[in-house]
Parts: structure tokens; sequence; C-alpha cells
């Protein structure tokens, strides 16, 4: 695991957002190769002026293909790239309204919750990039492909927690 998956993991953890045991869900996973390779020019234009905006908006990708997971996936697996099915939508601008009031199904109290978990996974990945590598180097565009699955990695799992599965280990024997 990168150290964006470990810190968000922890911090989800302690608010009770996500399991001890991390998220394992292959189909879900299977999607991001496509998804990563759709949102990096996307990401990647309004890193430099929202960064945050950059980074958390993977974390609502991340959740709204959990729920497409769990509402229909012989449907969703079939769509070429989940990203571009929700940017396109409203636009990247208003992705996060998109994805929290219509495939969330989010309002109120939630809704403001959520945007302010994505906002605070986002700054903290955000804080732990700029330390972790020289703005414009190879080193920095791996390190933020790196935040990014981290970030959807980290919606998958609260998504699927607050959707009721528990990830834990199972005794095959």
């Amino acid at each position: 695991m990168s150290l964006f998956s470990d810190d968000l993991h922890r911090y989800l953890f302690a608010c009770h957002e996500v399991d001890e045991r991390r998220i394992d869900a292959p189909d879900i996973f299977a999607k991001w190769p496509d998804i990563c390779a759709a949102y990096i020019p996307d990401g990647l234009r309004e890193f430099v002026h929202y960064p945050t905006v950059s980074l958390g908006w993977m974390m609502y990708v991340g959740m709204a293909v959990a729920q497409c997971w769990d509402e229909d996936w012989t449907t969703y697996d079939a769509v070429d790239n989940l990203y571009v099915l929700f940017r396109d939508k409203r636009g990247y601008d208003a992705m996060d309204e998109y994805i929290r009031s219509e495939v969330l199904h989010l309002s109120g109290d939630a809704y403001a919750e959520m945007e302010r978990i994505v906002g605070e996974c986002a700054a903290r990945s955000e804080s732990q990039l700029r330390r972790t590598a020289e703005p414009g180097t190879p080193e920095a565009f791996h390190a933020y492909r790196d935040a990014l699955f981290a970030l959807y990695e980290a919606g998958a799992a609260l998504w699927l927690h607050r959707l009721g599965y528990k990830m834990c280990k199972v005794d095959m024997s």
C-alpha cells in the first residue's frame, strides 16, 4: 500500500467510515486503469488551481463505482468508462454534485457531511503529495497517480461500508 492509502485508511477507520480490514473488490479495481487514463488529463488541468478538487473528485468516482457495483454490476460493468459517464452528465466541475445527489442519493446533512469528508481526504492527500515529490517531475506525476488511486480506493471502501458491506477475513477451510 502507498503512503496515501495508509493515511486515508487510518483516517477513515478512526472516523468509523471503513472497516479495519482493507477493501478487496476486484470488480471495482478492474475499472481503475481505464478510469485513471480518462481522468488524468482532466485532473492535471485542474490541479494547478484547484488541487483538492482534482484529488477529491476521484474519491467521488470511487464511491459512484461502488454504488454501481451494488446496484447493477452487469449493466455498469459493460459501460466503456464509468468516469466518462459520470463526468459527462453535468461536466467535470459539477461531477461531485451529480454523484452525491443522483448516484449516491444524498441530500441535506448527509450531502454536506460527504463534502466535508471528501474535502478532508483530498486535503490530506494534497499535503502528502507536496511532501513526496518535486512539482513537475516524473516522480510527482507518479505520486499524483498513486494519490488518485488511494482516493478511488478510499471512496469505494467508504461507500461499500455505508451500504452495509463488511470487510472481514473469511475462513476457507
